[in-house]
């Protein structure tokens, strides 16, 4: 039997796990993998349990496919231990045939300017873990009590945090969303939120979809500055906005939906019917005259009390603010040492197309700010790593030296293989291009008495004439080392005992399918019951 290891179990990981069982059975004579995932949390599924908002349940369902994966009798969960800590690299390798490293992108760039650490100025990605209920992040962690929130950043994900943060939170009741989480949402004072990007509407990262949503959003108005989505004017003196409008299908539809809410000053309606759907336009009818020396004012601050904030869903209650061509130079301190204000720096792409700040700066009036630039992976201990593209390097999957030569049976997949890029199924092919290269090894492998391939294979086939072991509780690989240090995994057995208690917990509660789990204590306890 070939016993493999992969480390991680979000999409990466699991896609990993489907492709070895899958590919092994279709060589030209096949063979049987045995695949144990491993992860540092009690709890499968990484990005889609903890990244994908709440409020996608149709992204969120990609679960009970890789649930599929997990239920495999060759795939084995074991949770709640960890790489460098619980155990080594050169342990791993000892007893594995091969090491799959899949642990994605789990720390944020940084923005690298005065203010960042100041009370009030987090990362996007703290705040998504804690709205999804990570137990690395203390529910009491966010309170919500400023009324203006900056969010820097022009992705899906920052989109996902501004809707959080102006949905009306009887629309989450339904959700996952942990309790005390819930509650900090119905007592949030937020009123207005301002999505920033560095450059214009057609550079935007965020889809067509997710951009859509936001002007479905009942009781929010949602509005850009009408000179900000001018794509002939003074903000892209090199044309790229108006080519990318022409030859990029997301871009047009962006700016489509961008255009309907050039500086509104009404609610958003509710979402539309099927039957009517928008009216499409082209991108000259998206552009209006703009200066650079007079840029849209951004809009004041709500002056709604905090006290007797107005009930949600009522007409105005809350503002969603796209803007475009700012970049954040400061964030200023207000009197308390909190966060007090984001100033910003109007930008442009000059004729060469080079990306440019025109010396004009703005204030924003926010006192929370939450930055959304792009994840990064860590380095695992003792792998190799490249700082400067924060991956681990690699050849299809193949990791490398540092004389870049394959390393024997390591190899990578997932955010951590390419870079935080693609969506969710992206990993799927980006697992199977990984596994082949492994199997390839596999079969590619001379024996110790014959000469060695061009490329030798990294790995030996495995001995067709050893007895399989049919015991999935007995038969993982570290069972043995971890067991003599006192180490207690969590099975998939125990997972399935923390996922019966949250749906316990959401009946109890009358709230949707599952809620989860609010602390790391309560999720453990849940797994040893």
């Amino acid at each position: 039997m070939l016993r493999v290891a992969v480390v991680g179990s979000g999409p990466a990981g699991l896609y990993t796990a489907e492709a070895l069982i899958k590919q092994a059975a279709l060589l030209p004579v096949p063979i049987r993998v045995r695949v144990d995932v491993l992860d540092r949390l009690p709890t499968p599924y990484g990005l889609v349990r903890y990244g994908v908002a709440p409020d996608h349940k149709s992204i969120k369902s990609v679960a009970n496919y890789l649930r599929r994966v997990l239920e495999s009798p060759d795939v084995s969960f074991i949770g709640g231990v960890e790489l460098g800590v619980d155990f080594t690299r050169e342990e791993l390798l000892e007893v594995y045939d091969a090491v799959v490293y899949a642990t994605g992108a789990m720390r944020d760039r940084r923005l690298g300017i005065d203010g960042e650490d100041l009370p009030g100025s987090y990362a996007a990605t703290d705040f998504v873990n804690w709205y999804c209920g990570h137990p690395d992040v203390h529910p009491d962690t966010f309170t919500l009590d400023a009324e203006s929130v900056a969010v820097i950043g022009v992705g899906n994900v920052a989109v996902d945090v501004a809707r959080i943060l102006v949905r009306d939170p009887a629309e989450l009741a339904a959700t996952d969303i942990p309790e005390p989480v819930m509650d900090a949402l119905r007592a949030s004072r937020v009123r207005e939120v301002h999505v920033i990007g560095r450059r214009g509407p057609a550079q935007a990262k965020f889809t067509t979809k997710e951009l859509r949503e936001l002007g479905e959003l009942p009781g929010v108005q949602v509005s850009v500055p009408a000179g900000e989505l001018d794509l002939a004017g003074g903000f892209d003196l090199s044309g790229q906005s108006a080519e990318l409008a022409t030859t990029d299908r997301r871009v047009r539809g962006n700016l489509v939906a961008m255009a309907a809410w050039g500086d509104a000053a009404t609610p958003s309606p509710t979402p539309p019917t099927p039957s009517t759907p928008p009216t499409p336009s082209t991108p000259a009818t998206l552009s209006t005259p703009a200066t650079l020396s007079t840029p849209a004012p951004a809009p004041p601050t709500s002056s709604t009390s905090p006290a007797s904030p107005t009930p949600p869903g009522s007409p105005g209650d809350r503002k969603l603010r796209l803007r475009f061509w700012l970049r954040p130079v400061e964030i200023e301190k207000s009197s308390s040492g909190t966060v007090g204000g984001l100033r910003v720096e109007r930008t442009r792409l000059t004729e060469t197309g080079a990306f440019e700040g025109t010396g004009e700066f703005e204030t924003i009036d926010v006192q929370m700010v939450l930055r959304s630039v792009g994840y990064q992976s860590v380095p695992l201990p003792d792998v190799p790593f490249d700082p400067r593209s924060n991956t681990v390097p690699n050849a299809a999957g193949r990791v490398l030296s540092e004389a870049g030569e394959p390393l024997p049976g390591e190899y990578v997949a997932g955010w951590l293989k390419r870079g935080p890029t693609g969506v969710i199924g992206t990993n799927k092919a980006d697992a199977a291009e990984t596994v082949q290269a492994l199997l390839a090894d596999l079969a590619g492998g001379p024996a110790p008495h014959e000469t060695p391939l061009p490329r030798p294979g990294l790995l030996r086939l495995p001995d067709e004439t050893a007895p399989a072991d049919d015991d999935p509780a007995e038969s993982w690989a570290l069972a043995e080392l971890l067991a003599a240090r006192g180490i207690d995994p969590v099975s998939y057995t125990a997972w399935l005992r923390i996922s019966a208690a949250e749906e316990e917990l959401a009946r109890s509660l009358g709230r949707g399918e599952r809620v989860k789990l609010h602390s790391r204590d309560a999720v453990w306890s849940a797994a040893r019951s």
